[in-house]
């Protein structure tokens, strides 16, 4: 094996080293009268349906895998294997349609052609894989084990690609189609969670998917105030074309699966934390911002939002106790699934950032 191989892989294991990753605590289960059982419990009436999908209020009803991809990691983590197999059956049954072992993308309620695009969205086979790992190795299922490895491969095969400029890096694609460009890829760098992929890879044994987690953690660290999307081209960064250059909506997930990945180091954590400490004073978190000049564009008054900053702060200032909001179920699907999460990472990996 080569040397830089193997510096990849050290660092990639360096990836799992901090105290809470999962796969080293049993499936990293919360216990059942743990606090944060109830936050959980709140999530699912809210978005949960019986028959196992996850809704989106706001795009128009529609699940989709990165809804089903969190849902079952989050399953997983609190242990509920019930909930879990509800939303690995409807998963299966209504987004399981490639021939790649990905899955599509969005499913819509009501309408003729539930899945009207066939194309994957690659963070929500990535959620939906490690979920799956983490749940075989919780409930010992076997059946699981393999399905999370069949996505792994494909993720590996279809969805990482060599970098445009000619050296041995990798990055992940946002889908197996659409996003090879002739002036070069167009990636979302919130993509990346860096634990779920370099877990995943150990579970799988794909390796090349733990080189792109290393080498996308290390390309994240360099754009700054992270992106929603981003042109990567052989001689550098470019906006892309008819995709948002500022750091959004998607991009608020940055901060957060760098904190669940254990690194507080990375310098776009730094930058995130300074943008939203330098925002003007006003009502609701600071989301959207213009990169080039650190000008606040938009804010918002769900809770989720709030929780990122908030642990991130704490977490790199050193100070205990973090300004968590409490889990609130009234927001819509996307800030409530950002809030829980990061309230599983405080719990894990920030024991002195418990929410004050």
């Amino acid at each position: 094996m080569r040397r830089r191989t193997l510096l990849r892989l050290a660092a990639a294991t360096a990836l799992a080293s901090p105290a809470g990753r999962l796969l080293a605590q049993e499936g990293g289960v919360l216990p059942s009268d743990h606090p944060l059982q109830t936050a959980w419990e709140s999530w699912k009436a809210a978005f949960l349906l019986p028959a196992g999908r996850i809704v989106d209020g706001p795009q128009q009803n529609a699940s989709h895998s990165e809804g089903q991809g969190y849902g079952a990691a989050l399953a997983a983590i609190f242990g509920d294997e019930a909930a879990l197999r509800r939303i690995v059956d409807w998963t299966e049954t209504n987004l399981a349609r490639r021939d790649d072992n990905l899955l599509s993308w969005r499913w819509l309620p009501g309408v003729p052609l539930a899945v009207p695009d066939e194309n994957n969205a690659t963070d929500g086979d990535l959620f939906y894989g490690w979920g799956l790992a983490l749940a075989a190795q919780r409930f010992g299922n076997a059946d699981l084990a393999k399905r999370a490895t069949e996505i792994a491969r494909a993720i590996a095969l279809h969805c990482v690609r060599p970098h445009p400029d000619g050296s041995e890096r990798l990055v992940l694609l946002p889908g197996a189609t659409g996003f090879e460009t002739e002036e070069g890829l167009v990636l979302n760098p919130s993509y990346y969670m860096p634990r779920a992929m370099t877990e995943l890879a150990a579970f799988s044994g794909q390796e090349r998917l733990a080189r792109c987690a290393q080498d996308g953690a290390l390309w994240i660290g360099g754009l700054g105030l992270a992106p929603d999307w981003v042109l990567v081209t052989s001689t550098g960064d470019l906006p892309a074309k008819g995709l948002s250059a500022h750091s959004g909506y998607d991009a608020m997930r940055v901060p957060l699966f760098l904190l669940w990945s254990g690194l507080t180091a990375n310098p776009a954590l730094r930058r995130f934390i300074e943008v939203q400490r330098e925002a003007e004073p006003g009502t609701g978190t600071p989301v959207v911002f213009d990169r080039d000049t650190g000008a606040l564009l938009e804010r918002s008054a769900d809770p989720g939002f709030a929780s990122v900053p908030a642990l991130a702060d704490c977490a790199l200032s050193g100070r205990p106790g973090a300004a968590i909001p409490p889990f609130d179920a009234r927001q819509p699907y996307y800030p409530a699934t950002l809030h829980l999460m990061t309230l599983v990472a405080q719990v894990e990996g920030f024991s002195a950032c418990a929410p004050i």
